[in-house]
């Protein structure tokens, strides 16, 4: 299983007790979605090493407490710490309709109630506070944010998301 086959899910930041359990911050908006899984593929020495869990619970809000098997120990913990967390593409949940995963929408047209079609969404920054989309516009960039708001449609059959922007926030890259 490589990277690109999979989705980031979080990263171990703890320890939780001395068996070698560990808290794992979750990148989710839904953490309850993932207290059933079987196992997980752990990011240790740049491979992605499949962890089996016995049993795991949310802890607080975004924490997810993790007994992985054959890890008895605070140092069989100390082992994973800070290392990444990924699950397979396929285990995605279903969304709504006009709901998308970032990774979905990567060469999507994307349209402008006013200007039409504005370009094709080449890539999602999400390193920063406000993510935003980033359109290829005949060698230009157009950046949009990732915002409700500005999102009238999603049409994942005809890989178009339709926008309905600020008046001048488009005019800015033309």
């Amino acid at each position: 299983m490589t990277k690109e086959e999979c989705f980031y899910l979080g990263t171990i930041v703890s320890k939780f007790s001395f068996k070698g359990e560990v808290l794992i911050k979750l990148d989710t908006d839904e953490p309850e979605a993932y207290t059933n899984m079987e196992s997980v593929f752990v990011d240790y020495n740049d491979n992605l090493v499949p962890y089996f869990i016995l049993k795991s619970s949310l802890h607080k809000s975004d924490l997810l407490r993790v007994k992985f098997e054959d890890m008895d120990t605070e140092d069989d913990a100390d082992e994973l710490m800070r290392c990444d967390i990924y699950l397979p593409l396929s285990e995605l949940p279903e969304l709504e309709d006009d709901k998308f995963y970032f990774h979905e929408v990567i060469g999507y047209t994307a349209d402008d109630i006013n200007y039409g079609k504005i370009g094709v969404i080449k890539s999602i920054n999400d390193n920063r506070a406000q993510p935003l989309f980033e359109i290829e516009h005949y060698g230009k960039e157009i950046l949009i944010p990732v915002n409700d708001d500005f999102i009238s449609k999603v049409d994942k059959k005809n890989k178009t998301i339709y926008f309905d922007t600020p008046e001048g926030l488009i005019d800015i890259y033309l």
